[in-house]
């Protein structure tokens, strides 16, 4: 029997004649199985790459900022009208960068939609001028970086510069040149930054050891407030708490008042520095909260502001105790109010001594003539609410005999009745308990 032969199109080929085609096309289809199959896999993955949104937001925002450089650099840029600055607030900052290094940080200012620096704060009038009642009427000048570099300059100028001459009859070397142009140049990057990698030579400077010296070449003051959020991140996981806190005093601070006081809102990139520098939270009352109060012109709406930064972020107990502690003790301006009540409602576990020196700056306004403001009513109220239970009877008492002579239509008679309604720390040592009853 003859051979039966393949043809190339799969089919059989009979000898003595052709097979037909229906029979051709349907062996085909049953029998051929094993040719080569292309891999369209690759294809498929290639066409699911896509760009995902916020990366071609950057992408066409970093296109918008390159074309408007060029069209400024050839004289092409139409002429536009000067706008009043707007800060657009949300809960992405354009730099891209996340709460990653700090989680406690970034777990309590993840729902920041509603941060309440993204539209100017009202203030009651009322609360204002009460306020104002007890702010310092003379305040001291406000020191800056350059005041003090300038100072320790001539200091050292002098007392080295006397030694040297005394010892070698050389004067005291200067800063090389070629550091000063350096720095002068990154100046230059701080005033325009928006986004990015900053330059090596600033995330060095933390290591100096006149850093400080270093940081006035930048002049802090022309930085951007993107600019502002990146240094403070650096400066704040760098420096020890001492020298953290002096760079929180002269340059961040003065910077938030600033802003605040020209826009009557805070820039969603000074706000995100000031919740970075939580990351050292002793420098952070001792740099920024408490030299605020001390000053004496802290006024409402700058309290409302840097003291939500409180609500949201956690902080611990040592520190905030030690702040309130701090508030009770230091002379009262308004501002204090508010701080003390927004830490009273974290809910801390305050030692005695914390909640015997709150007493004793709530009882030291029995003798006050000025009206007090509501909020110093307020932060009563709070106190009495959160640590009734913590009071000694005699302190309650005395609290009691304060309402009669500094009361308000609505909050006193809340207070007065949260301490007579409650227990006291007396209780614990087998003390009796004696509270007056009005």
């Amino acid at each position: 029997m003859p051979k039966v032969k393949r043809s190339r199109g799969g089919g059989a080929e009979v000898s003595g004649g052709a097979m037909p085609l229906a029979e051709q096309i349907l062996q085909a289809d049953t029998t051929r199985g094993g040719g080569r199959v292309k891999s369209r896999d690759s294809r498929a993955q290639n066409e699911d790459n896509y760009v995902d949104e916020r990366l071609s937001r950057k992408i066409l925002q970093q296109a918008r900022i390159q074309q408007d450089e060029l069209q400024a650099e050839y004289g092409l840029a139409p002429e536009k009208k000067k706008k009043t600055p707007v800060t657009v607030l949300g809960p992405d900052s354009q730099d891209g960068d996340s709460d990653e290094e700090w989680p406690a940080l970034g777990a309590a200012g993840a729902d920041e939609s509603h941060v309440v620096c993204d539209t100017e704060v009202v203030i009651d009038p009322d609360d204002e001028k009460a306020m104002e009642m007890f702010m310092n009427k003379n305040p001291p000048l406000r020191r800056t970086l350059a005041d003090i570099i300038m100072e320790k300059i001539t200091e050292k100028q002098t007392e080295v510069g006397t030694v040297m001459s005394e010892v070698s009859g050389r004067p005291m070397p200067q800063l090389d040149p070629r550091v000063v142009e350096v720095y002068r140049g990154v100046n230059k990057v701080l005033s325009k930054y928006r986004s990015g990698k900053l330059p090596k030579a600033f995330k060095i400077v933390p290591a100096l050891s006149n850093w400080e010296q270093i940081l006035y070449l930048t002049d802090p003051e022309t930085w951007t407030a993107a600019a502002m959020y990146q240094a403070t991140r650096i400066f704040s996981s760098n420096l020890k708490e001492r020298m953290a806190q002096r760079f929180y005093n002269l340059v961040l601070l003065p910077r938030v008042r600033d802003d605040i006081a020209e826009y009557k809102r805070l820039n969603f990139h000074l706000y995100s520095a000031l919740k970075k520098a939580l990351f050292k939270p002793g420098a952070w009352f001792k740099g920024i909260l408490l030299p605020l109060c001390e000053s004496g012109t802290c006024t409402l709406r700058e309290a409302i502001i840097i003291g939500s930064i409180l609500t949201k972020c956690s902080i611990p107990v040592l520190h905030s105790s030690a702040a309130m502690l701090k508030l009770a003790e230091m002379e009262y301006n308004g501002a204090n109010s508010i701080f003390l009540r927004l830490l009273l409602d974290k809910k801390y576990a305050l030692p005695f001594r914390v909640l015997d020196a709150l007493v004793a700056h709530f009882l030291s306004f029995r003798n006050e003539k000025r009206e007090l403001p509501v909020l110093w009513h307020q932060s009563l109220l709070t106190m009495a609410q959160r640590y009734k239970a913590d009071l000694a009877s005699e302190q309650k008492t005395a609290l009691l005999e304060m309402l009669k002579i500094q009361t308000h239509p609505q909050i006193s008679a809340e207070i007065r009745r949260e301490l007579q309604n409650s227990e006291s720390r007396d209780l614990e040592i087998g003390l009796p308990v004696t509270v007056e009853m009005d």
